[in-house]
């Protein structure tokens, strides 16, 4: 992690959401970190943002985070 340091708690997140993203957009979980790690989700978004983001619905973030890729021109 090159800004935050992640900690146990905001790491297992990181992995469940990468889980539930993967199902979401039919491919395997490997592809979906790439694509987050490309984008900057994991370490400008997932990590710092940890406390709000873990309380909200799969469906809520899979949406949020489509729209953070789109933004910064990675295709879903």
């Amino acid at each position: 992690m090159s800004k935050e340091v992640m900690d146990q708690s905001s790491m297992k997140f990181t992995i469940f959401m990468i889980h539930v993203l993967a199902e979401a957009w039919g491919i395997s979980c490997g592809e979906v970190y790439k694509k987050l790690d490309k984008s900057g989700v994991i370490d400008d978004y997932l990590t710092p943002c940890y406390d709000v983001l873990h309380t909200l619905g799969e469906q809520y973030l899979t949406e949020d985070i489509e729209e953070y890729l789109k933004l910064r021109g990675v295709e879903v």
